[in-house]
């Protein structure tokens, strides 16, 4: 997995693969994309209470501890586990539990809902950066003698996507996404790769399981030439791009642009409008802790100061901010969460959540991602913080799930965090937030799926009718029917424990 972490903040760091495999992860997990900051107070405690729950009921269930932390009642033992640290956050009982079958039933009532999960990831075959790999193999060494598969890239590539994202999670339809590199070799996908790896998903399960991104990359020579193309031949459900250029290093290339720029994006927003495909996807946030220092004259690409005027300009394009634009926790997460009951404002968050309202345009949505994965691992109250915010200034209508797998594993214990999350009570009287609501109600509804059908033009009744009855459904089927369950195992990194 690719990282724009420096050498010295890789120090700090360790495999996820090496952490306690909790339903629910007890750190913050990195992609590469931000600091993964050190376990908390809080989050060693839910890791304690998550292992004594397991213990204690495990054996009610007829299992051991790891077959009851990949079975349904040791998910909700993890959110009972949250909500004994982090206070009544997520919606669960201990009945689901403690008492065989509860959670079970709960899990096959909702098992169904339409989940479209538009931020997925894996690797090319003949992906060859080996700093992943590095990680790994220090951690069998020095950390964990027990790791298997270190020398292997194959967690990251196809094979393991479709069964972390299909079988071992309810995600009903993905899309596929890429992104741009000045150092060719890090590319995960190419655009060709991208559109093949949805052709295929899609042949193999007889229904639309797989959309596909095209990356486009203004500043670059023959970028408009590569649309043209793609809108021609590859015909991509949606475009991403990263205004920041490359998100590993700041660009010596210059590729960092603005969506405000009339003379070289414009004409972008022109093409893509006559020719129907007008979902644009923008990576935006999650910078390193020095960023100010480290990315100088670059890092304000990674804000959402060139939104308005670019969404009120293309009224037809449809723009979706990866990651909500949230600025990674640069402090610990209590303090963020104190700084927004002061202020009522989340860094870059909240700055896209007001842009419809101070601008009067309607095409402009979030993706929640790792900005809601990290925070709800780190403190829930502040992922209960980041969606009210999303919610009442974007509206319902407007927030997307994404999930970044498969850096994270499987994306069912995120599915679970927002189906059980709903804002306190004294957040939404304080703060003028709507409750979330039920796992099946409107509102999460809209989020897990209806508002990217709309944006994708995906029939969600006819969807789900196709998908129940596809191959990737059958596999599942007989995946669990032989025993089969989750890892549990994320792919990334955690700050690494001290003594």
């Amino acid at each position: 997995m690719p990282h724009y972490l420096s050498p010295d903040e890789m120090q700090r760091t360790a495999p996820a693969e090496t952490a306690f495999r909790s339903p629910v992860p007890t750190q913050i997990v990195s992609n590469g994309e931000f600091n993964p900051l050190p376990q908390t107070p809080e989050q060693r405690r839910v890791e304690a209470r998550v292992a004594e729950l397991a213990d204690d009921l495990a054996p009610r269930h007829g299992l051991g501890r790891r077959e009851f932390l990949a079975s349904a009642a040791g998910m909700a033992a993890a959110f009972l586990a949250m909500n004994d640290v982090f206070g009544p956050v997520f919606d669960v009982t201990r009945a689901e539990a403690a008492e065989p079958g509860v959670a079970g039933a709960r899990a096959d009532a909702l098992a169904g809902q339409l989940i479209v999960d538009v931020q997925t990831h894996f690797v090319r075959d003949d992906f060859k950066q080996d700093g992943l790999l590095t990680l790994a193999q220090y951690a069998k060494k020095h950390w964990n003698p027990a790791l298997a598969g270190e020398n292997d890239l194959a967690r990251f590539k196809f094979e393991n996507y479709v069964k972390e994202v299909f079988v071992d999670s309810d995600t009903k339809v993905a899309l596929l996404s890429g992104a741009p590199f000045d150092d060719s070799s890090w590319d995960l996908l190419s655009n060709d790769q991208i559109a093949a790896a949805r052709a295929a998903i899609n042949r193999i399960a007889g229904s639309r399981r797989l959309l596909s991104h095209a990356v486009f990359t203004p500043r670059r020579s023959g970028w408009m030439d590569r649309v043209d193309r793609a809108i021609a031949t590859l015909k991509p459900d949606s475009w991403k791009g990263y205004t920041i250029g490359d998100p590993l290093f700041p660009s010596k290339l210059g590729s960092y642009w603005r969506l405000d720029d009339e003379k070289l994006v414009y004409p972008f927003y022109e093409k893509i409008v006559k020719a129907g495909i007008e979902t644009v996807c923008i990576h935006k946030g999650l910078l390193p802790a020095d960023y100010e220092k480290s990315w100088p004259g670059v890092w304000e690409h990674a804000t959402v100061s060139d939104l308005g005027k670019a969404a009120k300009d293309w009224p037809r394009v449809n723009f979706v901010i990866y990651h909500s634009a949230l600025r990674a926790f640069l402090e610990p997460p209590d303090a963020a969460l104190a700084e927004f009951e002061q202020t009522g404002r989340i860094k870059w968050a909240t700055d896209l959540a007001e842009i419809p309202a101070k601008l009067g345009v309607r095409n402009v949505y979030a993706e929640i991602g790792t900005a809601f994965a990290n925070s709800a691992v780190a403190n829930p109250r502040f992922a209960a913080a980041l969606l009210g915010t999303l919610v009442r200034g974007l509206g319902a209508d407007r927030v997307l799930w994404g999930t970044d797998s498969v850096w994270y594993g499987s994306p069912q214990w995120q599915i679970e965090a927002l189906r059980r999350l709903e804002i306190p009570e004294d957040m939404q009287r304080r703060h003028g937030f709507a409750p979330l609501g039920p796992a099946d109600g409107i509102v999460k509804s809209a989020i897990f799926g209806g508002n990217a059908a709309r944006l994708y033009r995906v029939n969600v009744r006819a969807a789900l009718g196709e998908i129940t009855g596809d191959r990737i459904a059958a596999i599942r089927e007989e995946y669990v029917a032989q025993g089969g369950m989750r890892s549990n195992v994320r792919y990334g990194w955690v700050h690494r424990p001290t003594a």
